[in-house]
């Protein structure tokens, strides 16, 4: 087996390693042994996750000679609650855990932001070490120290920040992720390609057809290249003060729509990449744009095999939704836009200018149809 790919990330939070590779599942143990000496591991997995790869994260850890314990919470955005942070805190507390413990996220990235957010939290805050195994979570959402919890007014308005002390993503693991998980993680694939640099995009691009049909070799190197990325954006700016605000591309529309739809009527993927497409109409609207590289961008999203989808929704209500983001400043909607090829740009909309965008889009929808 080949080494795996290092990429470095350093922020005021925390400097940490990520690992890209097959087999890592196996070398979780000898990890924690490595960062986090004489803790005791609390592993918080899903139902979907533990029959996969539960029993070989634990006989890593029990080699390793670190005593442990494994939590399963349900699968799915449901699961994103101060309910489920509280129960599995009780847990931890129960079973004796206290400042000696390190906490072990294995899953996608519900499970990620949920071990994250009770890391962050517990204790006044204990090592987190993040085993993502789908897409999505090896190339964004396990990268960066955001974790988060849905409110009823929107999805991830209460959270933290807390840097992992370590990202050990498993390539092996994207074998067994369903279609509707693998389609979110490239929308996270090709938003890296739309915002990084011309190297990113220009490789993503030529990588696109092998990357869905899941050849081995074009995801790992995929999965590197975005999560390079991503560590370089986090480096730059930890805590979303500035660059790292472009991360959110796609994301505010994304977010409505998944909202007024109802979770999980279609993928975080599906709503991030109609997301990307709201903002290329948008940028048309409101600003000078380069048509080629309007039309680029589409592209690059077919490529991916994220066609448009046909979601017909009322405009106010979407709108309504979108202030409950909390990117809003100054009750005006702070729009990610990319008008040229690796330029980014946060942009505060006018509720007359979105209103009058969101309605022609889904005129236009409806047109279709």
């Amino acid at each position: 087996m080949s080494a795996p790919r290092s990429i470095p990330v350093t922020t005021p939070g925390g400097s940490y390693e990520i690992l890209v590779g097959p087999g890592l599942v196996h070398t979780v143990g000898g990890t924690l042994a490595r960062v986090t000496p004489e803790r005791r591991a609390f592993v918080i997995t899903d139902d979907n996750v533990w029959p996969l790869y539960g029993r070989d994260v634990e006989t890593s850890i029990h080699e390793a000679e670190i005593p442990y314990f494994s939590m399963k919470v349900n699968p799915g955005e449901a699961s994103k609650s101060y309910r489920t942070v509280a129960e599995l805190q009780e847990m931890m507390a129960g079973a004796g855990f206290g400042r000696d413990s390190v906490v072990v996220a294995l899953g996608g990235g519900v499970v990620g932001d949920i071990a994250g957010f009770v890391a962050s939290t517990f204790a006044r805050g204990v090592p987190l070490v993040h085993v993502p195994t789908t897409l999505l979570a090896q190339v964004d959402s396990s990268i960066g120290g955001k974790n988060g919890v849905d409110l009823v007014h929107g999805k991830n308005l209460a959270g933290t920040f807390w840097q992992p002390l370590a990202v050990l993503a498993d390539t092996n693991c994207l074998t067994t992720v369903p279609d509707s998980e693998w389609r979110s993680g490239l929308a996270e694939v090709a938003k890296a390609a739309l915002i990084g640099d011309n190297g990113d995009l220009v490789a993503l691009e030529e990588l696109a057809s092998r990357v869905v049909a899941r050849e081995s070799e074009a995801v790992e190197r995929a999965v590197g290249i975005a999560a390079a990325f991503k560590a370089r954006v986090v480096s730059d700016d930890e805590r979303e003060a500035g660059v790292r605000e472009c991360l959110n591309y796609g994301h505010t529309f994304g977010h409505a729509i998944e909202k007024e739809l109802g979770y999980g009527t279609i993928s975080h993927g599906e709503a991030v990449a109609l997301g990307i497409r709201f903002a290329i109409f948008l940028a048309e609207r409101i600003m000078p744009c380069s048509d080629e590289w309007m039309r680029r961008q589409e592209r690059l999203l077919d490529a991916y095999g994220l066609t448009p989808m046909h979601v017909k929704l009322c405009p106010r209500n979407v709108l309504r939704t979108m202030h409950a983001d909390k990117k809003s400043r100054a009750n005006m909607v702070r729009y990610v836009i990319s008008p040229q090829p690796t330029q980014c740009t946060v942009f505060s909309v006018t509720d007359d200018v979105l209103f009058e965008a969101l309605d022609a889009w889904f005129a236009g929808i409806e047109e279709e149809q």
